[in-house]
């Protein structure tokens, strides 16, 4: 059967499934593209956010130490130090257990894991 400008139905749909492919292809490579992009970015943020996090940690152990020498006027060094170690593990033991609790509340995605699993098994079975 031939067409109008003299190619067969099967050059049709040949060169139909070429120009499939090749969209697919380039879509492909705009994503890889843009996801290299994106990456890129993320990492510059993380250098910048891992910074700040480094900095925020010595304000906080300055804290700490401006807390200690002011009560050390008042009270012998040991125990300024002593009082300040104690609020600070109050605080870490707090910051630990509601940790803990958000935890347990966290749950695997059960109807993901079960329609994946059936997925997979239909896989098989249209493989056999």
């Amino acid at each position: 059967m031939a067409l109008q400008n003299n190619r067969s139905m099967a050059e049709v749909v040949q060169n139909i499934v070429g120009n499939v492919q090749e969209i697919i292809r380039s879509e492909f490579r705009l994503a890889k593209a843009e996801t290299r992009q994106e990456v890129s970015k993320a990492a510059k943020s993380s250098v910048v956010l891992g910074a700040g996090l480094v900095l925020a940690a010595y304000a906080v152990g300055f804290l700490l130490l401006t807390i200690m020498y002011g009560l050390e006027t008042t009270l012998p060094a040991w125990l300024a130090a002593l009082i300040v170690a104690v609020g600070v593990m109050i605080i870490a033991m707090v910051a630990v257990m509601a940790g803990r609790k958000r935890m347990k509340q966290v749950h695997m995605p059960e109807k993901t894991i079960e329609t994946m699993k059936e997925n997979v098994q239909w896989a098989k079975q249209q493989i056999r």
